[in-house]
């Protein structure tokens, strides 16, 4: 397969996208409107995710469980201002049961079901958590409590793109009580790094970890902490996000504990996400004109093994010719530099040996799903010892000797994972400008860059600024020095740049 099978990134970033998913294999648009179907391809992918996220989240003391999908509407009623974001997008069961239509074939809604009190489909959970919380939490022995749940989600889409938005997405949430706002300050700023350590040592991607700003927050949050990508065209995508909620949770379920000296006071909350909208990023981050790029750490398959033979005892041969091979595969394995997670990945490999394909249309499958690296084996390879060993990445081919394989795949593994992850780097800070002047910020903002600039703080300046160029405060540096400057809008006094960008 050539490149002309897809539409270049140059001219049309959009059709590249859709394209490349499809031919990908990874998912597809559904028959019920505005929801998708992620493929086996496309799930596995996620699955790894999941895999590795979840073992994060366990390893710094979080522990998964399940709720409702149905929510009371009652329940979102005490939290009016949070539920204002979902409100026109929430699905509302209204009856319980259908029937045999009397007036002809099929099944129609029972009128005589109607739900004393309509339930609406999870847009998300706080309100339902944090009702059972309150019977949960008692005393300062039940705190602190890390809850996360991995639960699917509706919130009606109504202009729907392949795993960034659909009415229907994947996501995990997590939502926790503790003792004292230190607590869950530091709780939301843990969480943060580890879905850093995810992007950066798992799917490859440079996120800048700093703070939304207050019109951009999580409604109900008092802080909201986000990581944003550089995709290649230029625009930010928020990959996860991480809230301190304060106490408003907590005020509008009752949620109290009783201190060690005995008083009742109450608790203080954060929650935290990811959803399948990585899945975007990982795509938009680093695949090519040609295919899918996937970084090994998160690719469902490292290594295939492609047989060039004519004959049964010709694949016998290969096979056994290649089982030193697979026997250092199974004791390799790809090492990574986490900060939150004690593992090593395995490097899966497969031999095709379906005769019913030839060797140049195996080759074009595995390249269009991105298998890192691909193996041709044949009787020359065999006479002389080798193998030759092509990089996707590079669609460098190498001969290596038989011995040095299994060192040569895992090295090279290594050094496609890093790779990925430094090109993101790269694209960030090479396209980060720093501008003082509004003609400056528009002609930058229009050539798609993360520009850093100042801005007066106010609510209306920040909106002007979207409503003219539709650049967004995508976040705040933490923790950096003060910086006088002058908004680049309205020229008043500002004490810190700010980081706007167009977004997805």
């Amino acid at each position: 397969m050539s490149k002309k099978w897809l539409t270049k990134r140059s001219e049309d970033y959009s059709a590249w996208y859709n394209e490349l998913v499809e031919q990908a294999d990874l998912a597809q648009t559904s028959e019920v409107r505005w929801c998708m179907v992620i493929k086996p391809y496309g799930f596995a992918i996620r699955e790894n995710i999941k895999e590795s996220l979840d073992k994060m989240f366990k390893n710094t003391g979080h522990k998964n469980a399940y709720f409702p999908l149905l929510i009371p509407k009652s329940y979102l009623s005490k939290e009016a201002d949070h539920v204002e974001w979902f409100a026109k997008e929430c699905a509302v069961v209204t009856h319980h049961r259908l029937m045999t239509n009397p007036n002809g074939p099929g099944v129609v809604v029972d009128p005589e079901a109607k739900l004393e009190e309509e339930l609406i489909i999870r847009p998300t959970s706080e309100t339902v958590i944090w009702r059972t919380y309150k019977d949960r939490i008692q005393s300062h022995r039940d705190l602190p409590l890390l809850i996360n749940q991995w639960a699917n989600v509706v919130r009606r889409e109504m202009r729907t793109r392949l795993f960034l938005r659909t009415s229907e997405f994947l996501w995990q949430e997590w939502h926790t009580a503790h003792a004292t706002k230190q607590e869950a300050i530091d709780e939301s700023n843990l969480m943060l790094d580890v879905y850093d350590d995810l992007m950066k040592n798992f799917l490859g991607i440079y996120g800048i970890k700093w703070q939304k700003s207050a019109s951009e927050r999580f409604a109900w949050a008092d802080d909201t902490l986000t990581i944003e990508a550089m995709m290649q065209d230029g625009k930010a995508l928020q990959s996860c996000t991480s809230h301190f909620l304060g106490q408003n949770f907590a005020k509008a379920f009752d949620v109290t504990y009783k201190t060690k000296e005995n008083k009742e006071e109450l608790v203080w909350a954060t929650s935290w996400w990811m959803s399948t909208r990585i899945m975007w990023a990982l795509i938009m981050s680093h695949s090519d004109d040609l295919w899918l790029v996937v970084p090994p750490a998160i690719a469902p398959l490292h290594v295939v093994f492609v047989p060039i033979a004519k004959t049964d005892e010709d694949l016998d041969a290969i096979t056994e010719y290649l089982m030193p091979i697979f026997e250092s595969l199974e004791k390799a394995s790809l090492s990574i530099s986490w900060q939150f997670l004690d593992k090593d990945i395995d490097i899966v490999y497969k031999i095709d040996d379906d005769d019913q394909k030839s060797p140049g249309r195996k080759f074009a499958e595995y390249e269009m799903k991105w298998v890192p690296l691909r193996v041709a084996v044949g009787p020359r390879d065999m006479n002389s010892w080798v193998l030759e060993i092509a990089r996707r990445d590079t669609s460098e081919k190498k001969q290596v000797a038989i011995e040095d394989a299994a060192e040569y795949i895992q090295k090279t593994l290594y050094d496609i994972q890093t790779s990925l992850y430094e090109t993101s780097k790269s694209r960030t800070n090479e396209n980060m400008i720093y501008v003082d002047s509004r003609d400056e910020f528009v002609s930058w903002i229009n050539d798609n860059k993360f520009v850093l600039a100042h801005r007066d703080w106010t609510a209306e300046t920040e909106e002007l600024i979207k409503q003219e160029t539709k650049a967004t405060i995508r976040c705040i540096p933490l923790n950096s020095d003060e910086e006088l400057g002058e908004c680049i809008k309205t020229w008043w006094d500002s004490w810190k740049r700010v980081l706007f960008a167009k977004a997805y």
